[in-house]
């Protein structure tokens, strides 16, 4: 029987968070390891997302959908009821569609010059320093934006967590690549990275991105490769 199959990016891609909430939704599902530079510039790849980028989202049919707010939106709608998404149409959704675009555009985004000098080894040491200033100018602003955003409750939406809380746990990670903030300056936000990092679905996606098998929820149904996902596009 088809299943969703999740396309995650290693090492630590913002794929993360479409692990975590698969988990969380607990509906059968499969994923497919894509090794970043190597595998996600590969021609198969690139029949499964042309745009060679992850996390792809393949569905029963063999439909993909790329882009994690997509996809979380994608898996929101089929959790609607759990209390991780809402139904369209209502504030609830408004508001965690809301937060989903902060995160995707402004969060994700203030880290994107901090990779692009680190990934980048051939850029002179002036651009790389005026590239990592800049980031870091961002990865300030943003976080301290989303501590005021937060309010005094314990997940960013509420008194419980959302495909929100998945997203943000797989971007708010990347300080530990760039040191430029500590983030117990932002209290709301330590407490929220705390609370998602005891999580038993965001120990499981850590656990599968090192290359383990967690027996996690139940729901994961295993690895496939690429070129079995291939034989299920559409004619």
């Amino acid at each position: 029987m088809a299943l969703h199959t999740l396309f995650y990016g290693v090492p630590s891609g913002c794929s993360f968070g479409s692990i975590v909430a698969l988990e969380w939704l607990g509906r059968p599902y499969q994923l497919c390891r894509i090794a970043m530079p190597e595998d996600v510039t590969t021609a198969d790849y690139r029949r499964i997302n042309p745009v060679a980028e992850t996390p792809t989202l393949m569905t029963e049919t063999g439909a993909r959908i790329s882009e994690s707010m997509a996809i979380l939106n994608h898996l929101g709608a089929r959790g609607v009821g759990t209390g991780l998404s809402f139904a369209q149409g209502t504030e609830d959704f408004d508001r965690l569609n809301q937060m989903l675009a902060y995160l995707n555009t402004t969060f994700f985004g203030a880290f994107s010059p901090l990779w692009y000098a680190l990934e980048h080894a051939e850029l002179p040491e002036s651009e790389k320093q005026a590239l990592r200033n800049l980031g870091a100018r961002k990865v300030v602003s943003a976080h301290a934006n989303l501590e005021a955003l937060l309010g005094d409750t314990p997940w960013l939406l509420g008194d419980h967590r959302t495909l929100a809380d998945a997203y943000f746990i797989g971007i708010a990670r990347w300080t530990r690549y760039h040191e430029v903030l500590d983030r117990r300056d932002y209290p709301k936000l330590q407490g929220l990275f705390e609370r998602l990092e005891a999580d038993v679905g965001v120990r499981f996606a850590h656990a599968i991105e090192k290359g383990e098998t967690p027996q996690g929820s139940g729901a994961f149904q295993g690895h496939i490769r690429v070129a079995e996902a291939l034989r299920r596009l559409p004619a």
